[in-house]
């Protein structure tokens, strides 16, 4: 066996593997071996039946990967050994299979082989970042309580007018080449060009319009693209609104509407106060990570990104797109979007590193409570009643998440704790008192287990 080593960086080791004629050979005869035990073949008993015999009944396809997934395992292994490489044993080898043959007793492959990650913690007292301002708008309520009266509008057609903005429309466009496509749109939030063009038109009337398709597009083969379509009204719908008043507020459980718009308006400030704190916990960890030395192995932030990849595609393709497509609404290309994630990944797990080091110096623990307020904060995330994100972190076997959640809350809290804040402004203010603690409750080991997990994994 031939191998030639490439170090990556300080993490990740590249081998390039080429096995002998007499391993594959080995292989291959093991893979058949096992193979034929399975198989039952008439007039034999079992494992009796000749190999010439048995051949016949067992697909070489079947032959061929087990082969290769048995080459492959003691070749890696055997070189990791040879190299005296002291791989880190809680991430999985990467390995890349470039040829494999049983005709010329063939195997060849690379594999990236992880070291233990490298941290050297920088300083984390006095971390600046600016706070952005917190305040809640009167357009921001009011749009919030026009989407809730949109959830609750009927449909009602109309044949007697044209198209006003805020109606629901069926509507074919056609280009000069090819059949028309019928899409169902919402006048007023398509795009300009289209939305002018159905304006006043009525059931049945069309228009013929030069179009700037935007890149997200919902037709990917139009998305981007100028073109001259004309567009045909097939159908009009009214939008009926409910009238906002207190009734309406009392299906909320609002008395009055002036406290369903207290209640929107708290909500909102809720929810930008968590954004807020996310910036400021951002920021804190890129000025860390400029006072700190970490080197983390590819194949941590490439077995995430690939992770998060195949989840999205699994959520697109269950609602008809595929990731290319989600990708083109988001304005990237699928290759841009790909990139991203693998960017992201690659942050997501040096940040992890960062709150598990802080984490260990503070001599931390995670109590119950704590366990607890990272659950609800998931339930709300997932729009999920918390008993019922209990239940599908157990059904996944998320309970590790659950831990990093908590453990992640009480290190960023700390480090806010710790840092000097500006406002938008540019005014230093003094940053609250920290919520993070060395707890004398239970240690997250014995805290209860909840009875299940996310339905998709966030956590590093």
């Amino acid at each position: 066996m031939q191998v030639t080593r490439e170090d990556l960086n300080p993490c990740t080791v590249k081998l390039n593997v080429v096995c002998s004629t007499e391993q594959v050979k080995e292989g291959f005869n093991k893979a058949f071996k096992s193979i034929a035990k399975q198989v039952r073949v008439p007039g034999f008993r079992p494992g009796t039946a000749p190999r010439a015999v048995l051949e016949k009944f067992i697909p070489k396809e079947q032959v061929a990967e087990e082969a290769a997934d048995s080459v492959i395992r003691s070749a890696v292994k055997q070189a990791i050994q040879g190299e005296k490489i002291e791989a880190d044993q809680s991430t999985a080898p990467i390995v890349d299979l470039l040829k494999f043959s049983h005709d010329d007793l063939a195997c060849e492959f690379t594999v990236k082989v992880p070291l233990p990650a490298q941290v050297e913690l920088g300083d984390y007292n006095g971390l600046s970042a600016e706070k952005p301002q917190l305040d809640v708008t009167e357009d921001e309520v009011n749009h919030q309580i026009e989407e809730l009266r949109r959830r609750k509008a009927t449909r009602e057609a109309v044949t007697d007018r044209g198209v006003q903005k805020g109606d629901l429309v069926v509507v074919d466009l056609k280009a000069d080449e090819g059949d028309a496509k019928r899409f169902m749109v919402l006048v007023g939030e398509t795009f300009p060009a289209l939305d002018d063009a159905l304006v006043g038109l009525k059931q049945e009337e069309f228009k013929s319009v030069n179009a700037e398709f935007p890149e997200n597009f919902q037709d990917k083969d139009w998305a981007g693209k100028k073109m001259k379509v004309r567009a045909t009204v097939v159908s009009i719908n009214a939008m009926n609104l409910p009238e906002l008043n207190d009734a309406f507020a009392q299906g909320y459980e609002s008395s009055n509407v002036d406290e369903l718009k207290s209640r929107m308006r708290d909500s909102i400030l809720a929810a930008k106060s968590q954004m807020v704190e996310e910036v400021i916990q951002d920021a804190l960890y890129k000025g860390l990570l400029d006072r700190s030395k970490v080197a983390v192995s590819d194949n941590l932030w490439e077995n995430l990104a690939n992770q998060r990849l195949n989840e999205q595609a699994n959520e697109q393709a269950q609602q008809g797109r595929s990731l290319e497509q989600f990708a083109q609404q988001n304005g990237m290309s699928i290759e841009q979007f790909v990139e991203a994630q693998r960017q992201s990944a690659r942050e997501s797990v040096i940040r992890a590193l960062l709150i598990k080091e802080i984490f260990i110096k503070e001599k931390m623990q995670i109590s119950n409570n704590d366990l607890n307020q990272a659950l609800v904060s998931m339930a709300i995330e997932y729009g999920l009643p918390p008993q019922q994100m209990l239940e599908v972190i157990q059904k996944n076997n998320a309970f590790q998440e659950l831990q990093y959640r908590a453990m992640a809350k009480m290190v960023g809290d700390l480090l806010i704790s710790k840092a000097s804040l500006t406002d938008g402004a540019g005014e230093a203010k003094p940053a609250k008192a920290s919520k993070a603690k060395k707890s004398e409750e239970a240690p997250a080991e014995e805290a209860p287990k909840p009875k299940k997990a996310p339905a998709k994994k966030k956590s590093e």
